[in-house]
């Protein structure tokens, strides 16, 4: 997984993306803005993360690309996020949305709707945990 070692009063944040650049650009700026953000391709994926790692702390937040919710291949989709959802209990959920009419069903914290911007998603995290420090 490579991740590099973060200060572990870094609330950590788990972003779920297919796509490998748009999500180590994400990563990177999370990383930048003082969060330890580590990333994975599929829901499946971020059950490999354990919910509190030491020397890290626990995962605090998801961020979650529609396309990993609604382009998922098979029915366990919704199973997955519950599974994830038990696992980090206190855990708000972004979700990174298409330009749709109302909001998607599910417990999001955030929605936040294409076209956005790198700034609007590291935003959407900053309302949800503040940085101590």
């Amino acid at each position: 997984m490579g991740d590099l070692p973060a200060l572990p009063s870094s609330p950590r944040i788990l972003i779920v993306m297919a796509e490998q650049w748009p999500r180590a650009l994400l990563r990177a700026a999370l990383r930048e803005a003082g969060y330890d953000a580590i990333g994975t391709r599929t829901l499946a994926g971020a059950l490999a993360y354990p919910a509190d790692a030491p020397g890290r702390g626990p995962v605090r937040a998801l961020v979650v690309d529609w396309s990993a919710v609604a382009g998922a291949p098979d029915a366990t989709t919704g199973e997955t996020l519950a599974e994830l959802r038990r696992r980090h209990p206190a855990m708000p959920v972004v979700l990174l949305a298409s330009a749709v009419h109302g909001d998607p069903r599910g417990a999001w914290a955030r929605v936040v709707r294409r076209p956005f911007s790198i700034a609007d998603v590291v935003g959407a995290v900053r309302e949800l945990l503040e940085l101590r420090g």
